[in-house]
């Protein structure tokens, strides 16, 4: 059964109301960091809830959900707190809604080079009807949004690193010096190298970024799960942070590679440390690293939504900061989960790490310690002979079958698909069943209603007396959890996982 996410963008959170931002001001909660922020006509800054500065007189704070809708009202983003950290709303970020959809692309840069109509085509709606839904939702239009983005970014850029101005406006994606510094100008109404007063000092080729989240958020058991799932060569998890090669950026050049960890002192941001990286690298990777971890997501309304089942409230309570975790590449992903059909998750990595030494790129010379390999591109797996790994002839057809149909477009990864869109073309491939398409879209996507409702450990671990839910059983009382399902799915794996024996639980039936 293939789960519907209707795309309704009414179901997007609303600006808190005018009482809760203004307690949420006063008290600097960090919960809702990112979900609005605070305008302040006296000065013409806007600012986060969690801004240390004194508090403004109210009748002089005007609220807004979007920081592109502050700029559009002419508000400057504050030097203090720092807007451009702040996470993303990731109601408006995630799901099947229109404008949702149409921010991933934007995220994706789909407006550096094609104008608002290729976006709105992208998403099947008229110009002017993409333009004045995200006028209603957000206060600003698409190419507000957009601009309000890249120079958030570039502001980050030159706030904290020693990056050359012309590299900060390559990596914003603004196509001259020129162009950038007079948008930049424009905008904030100072130049770029006026936030360079303080020197700062370079690192060899290493970058430092802050990426913010709203609390809580457990990093220990975002870790644990990606350590159990760690490729040796291609990934190292370790209890204080991931790290992964990075694909050379032409033929010929050096491999580049990341860490990510927590950021010391509490500070509520993890720590991203890029090495070898160019600058028109920079925001895909930030964007990537963001779903991977999951930082725009709102623990809180996620909780509300969830706490309805009295199966799920204990576990909720227990890991209020458990997040969804994503993977680094969506074929990866793939063929990962396709190696875990009908089998554990440690003979899965078992098997995939097998499939990257034998059909991976090796490495000329580690990057850093126990990074050796690339993972394998769907052209290296194509015309695999994959028996040579110990795959059973129909998982090594199943893993040709979906390089094949990566290469020719009957599938892929593409933004602006629906939930229901995406799992039904990866269903009609021979071999994928409705639980590998769900746990794609999962964990390739992020999708965060998404849904294995085939999964033994779900249909196990929700009656919590030994019995056992059919799929459909359980598909029908997690309609309930909509549009959170996936979240429901990692409590519940992560409630399974510490009460079994075994650290790895196998997790379903066969799915073909």
């Amino acid at each position: 059964m293939v789960a519907v996410s209707a795309p309704v963008d009414t179901a997007a959170q609303p600006l808190p109301d005018r009482l809760i931002c203004d307690q949420a001001r006063l008290s600097r909660d960090a919960r809702f960091d990112g979900l609005f922020f605070t305008a302040v006509r006296s000065t013409g800054i806007y600012c986060r809830p969690v801004c240390p500065a004194p508090a403004p007189k109210r009748e002089n704070v005007t609220y807004y959900h979007h920081a592109a809708a502050a700029e559009a009202a002419g508000f400057r983003p504050c030097l203090r707190c720092r807007p451009e950290l702040a996470p993303g709303d990731g109601t408006w970020r995630r799901g099947d809604a229109t404008v949702a959809r149409a921010l991933k692309l934007i995220d994706e840069g789909v407006l550096v080079e094609q104008p608002v109509a290729a976006l709105a085509e992208r998403v099947h709606l008229g110009e002017r009807q993409l333009r004045r839904l995200f006028v209603e939702r957000l206060g600003a239009p698409p190419l507000g949004v957009h601009a309000t983005r890249r120079l958030l970014f570039a502001k980050q850029l030159l706030t904290e690193t020693a990056m050359p101005i012309t590299d900060v406006a390559m990596a914003a994606g603004f196509g001259s010096l020129r162009r950038f510094n007079t948008t930049f100008k424009d905008a904030y109404r100072m130049a770029p190298r006026e936030l360079r007063r303080q020197p700062r000092e370079a690192v060899g080729e290493t970058l430092v970024l802050r990426l913010g989240y709203r609390p809580p958020y457990d990093l220990a058991a975002m870790l644990d799960f990606l350590r159990g799932r760690a490729l040796p060569g291609v990934e190292v998890v370790d209890e204080q942070g991931y790290a992964r090669v990075l694909a050379p950026e032409a033929p010929g050049h050096a491999a580049g590679w990341l860490r990510v960890g927590a950021w010391p002192g509490g500070e509520h941001a993890l720590r991203l440390e890029l090495h070898g990286t160019s600058p028109a690298r920079l925001l895909p990777v930030v964007n990537r690293l963001r779903r991977m971890f999951d930082l725009d997501a709102d623990p809180d309304a996620i909780g509300r939504a969830l706490a309805v089942d009295p199966g799920l409230r204990p576990l909720l309570q227990a890991r209020p900061g458990l997040r969804l975790p994503s993977g680094w590449d969506g074929f990866e992903i793939a063929v990962r989960a396709i190696l875990g059909q009908q089998v554990s998750v440690a003979a899965a990595r078992t098997l995939a790490t097998r499939l990257a030494h034998r059909f991976g790129t090796p490495l000329d010379a580690a990057p850093a310690p126990g990074l050796t390999h690339l993972f394998p591109t769907p052209d290296a797996l194509v015309d695999a002979d994959l028996g040579a790994i110990g795959l059973t002839r129909a998982r090594a057809d199943t893993v040709r079958t979906v390089a094949a149909a990566l290469l020719d477009g009957r599938v892929d990864f593409r933004a602006e698909r629906t939930l229901e869109d995406f799992a039904a073309r990866w269903v009609a491939l021979p071999g994928i069943g409705p639980w590998t398409a769900q746990y794609i879209a999962m964990r390739a996507l992020g999708h965060p209603d998404a849904f294995p409702a085939e999964d033994l450990v779900l249909q196990k671990a929700l009656p919590g007396d030994g019995s056992r839910l059919t799929a459909r059983a359980l598909a029908a009382r997690a309609e309930a959890w909509r549009p959170w399902r996936a979240y429901a799915v990692i409590h519940l794996w992560r409630g399974a996982a510490l009460a079994a024996p075994a650290p790895c639980p196998p997790r379903k039936r066969a799915t073909t």
